[in-house]
């Protein structure tokens, strides 16, 4: 896998040309890369003494499976995936930690990784020792990575703990040491896993602030991130890994609303549903509730802002004069969002005769946050002295509304005027 490590400092309009234009700081060609994992366990010297020759049997992994895509210079770039979907192994790759099986890597410039929380320290050392050594590790000679320790420990906020060894330091120090330590590299790259999910807010506002500036300042960084906020707000591209092969690349938002959408539909978050609950009903019975997308296939969850498809089938026991049909939708606390529903109309009958089916195809604008809703169906039967409830099943199904919406319970199309009173003319 050769790689081309000469520094390629950014031109200094690399900031006025779009991505596109820019020449390219890494190049992936057929990138592969599996695991040989053991089928059977053996966890006792007993057992490996008492079959020495026992034949090992073993399952291969394939994390990464001849992908290729190129990063610009000066761009910042999102990978995003599900849990085990490669894009771990994809950073570890980039940062020589792992060979890869086949395939070229290409990178022009100096490469600063923040792959794990704590990787290449020495737990017996002081967080002032392991400044210095990682520096060096990094690049830096000896003068400069000790010339550099004091901005490392303010950006860090550790000045009280820098001769405690780090097998003292709790994960939330050793996370902002590591990332207070990249941004001292002086690297032309910067590889980033996961630092927005630890650390406390005042960190991660310092994070957010580095990450800007760098941005500013033309530096080539890749975020590997569950946070589609922060792809959203930071990167110029992102890269979609599932399964070991690239998904999708494209524009953040889209490449955001792609991955929740393959995270939902794969397995929508937050356990079954509970079980359906109904009143008995002679007249009728409900022979099921769901939800569909837009090719009519059902699915378990929505997109925030596109239209809820819901469906339901009754079939008639005994003849029915009128029938009315509607639909609740309550989320996961049981709060009651909205209603909707309407009359049942058998064209060229008076009646509902026995045994016949009844489709309902409905069709509603989304304004719900994103989470997890549930339908009620009830069912009415009409005559000239009104309705009376026939059915009324909740839990009758479930989805999940997934996007980037503001919060709170509903996000609602609205317009904004601002009037400015300049205090002209007045008393």
């Amino acid at each position: 896998m050769p790689l081309d490590n000469a520094t390629a400092k950014p031109p200094s309009d690399l900031t006025d040309r779009p991505p596109a234009e820019r020449p390219p700081a890494i190049q992936v060609e057929e990138l592969s890369k599996s695991f040989r994992i053991p089928t059977q366990r053996i966890d006792s010297l007993k057992e490996r003494a008492t079959h020495p020759f026992a034949p090992r049997e073993y399952r291969e992994l394939k994390a990464l499976d001849g992908i290729s895509f190129e990063i610009r210079q000066g761009e910042f770039f999102g990978i995003v995936g599900r849990n085990g979907s490669g894009k771990s192994t994809l950073l570890k790759l980039l940062a020589s930690i792992y060979k890869a099986d086949a395939g070229t890597i290409r990178v022009a410039g100096r490469l600063a990784p923040f792959i794990e929380l704590g990787v290449g320290f020495n737990v017996e050392l002081s967080a002032r020792e392991n400044v210095v050594l990682n520096g060096v590790m990094m690049g830096l000679t000896p003068t400069e990575s000790r010339r550099r320790l004091d901005p490392v420990i303010e950006f860090a906020e550790l000045g009280e703990f820098i001769d405690l060894k780090l097998k003292n330091y709790s994960s939330g120090m050793l996370v902002r040491l590591s990332f207070a330590l990249m941004l001292q590299a002086d690297a032309d790259i910067l590889l980033i896993d996961e630092v927005l999910a630890v650390g406390d807010a005042s960190f991660q506002q310092k994070c957010a602030d580095a990450f800007r500036r760098m941005k500013g300042e033309g530096k080539t960084i890749i975020l590997v991130t569950h946070e589609m906020a922060a792809v959203e707000r930071y990167c110029h591209r992102a890269l979609l890994i599932s399964d070991g092969h690239i998904q999708a690349i494209g524009e953040p938002t889209e490449i955001a609303n792609e991955y929740l959408r393959l995270n939902f539909s794969e397995d929508a978050d937050g356990g079954p549903a509970p079980d359906p609950v109904a009143t008995v009903a002679e007249d009728l019975k409900l022979l099921g509730t769901w939800v569909a997308d837009e090719a009519g296939t059902r699915t378990n969850s929505v997109e925030h802002g596109k239209p809820i498809r819901l469906h339901a089938e009754v079939e008639l026991t005994r003849d029915v004069s009128g029938l009315a049909i509607g639909f609740a939708i309550a989320n996961a606390n049981g709060l009651g969002m909205f209603e909707f529903g309407g009359p049942v109309h058998a064209e060229g009958q008076e009646a509902l005769k026995a045994g016949q089916r009844v489709r309902v195809d409905t069709e509603v604008e989304n304004p719900l946050a994103p989470g997890r809703y549930f339908v009620h169906c009830g069912i009415h039967r009409q005559g000239a002295g009104g309705g009376t409830v026939v059915m009324y099943t909740e839990n009758s199904a479930d989805f999940v509304v997934f996007g980037s919406a503001s919060r709170g319970l509903l996000s609602l199309d609205h317009e904004i005027d601002f009037v400015i009173d300049e205090g002209r003319d007045r008393g």
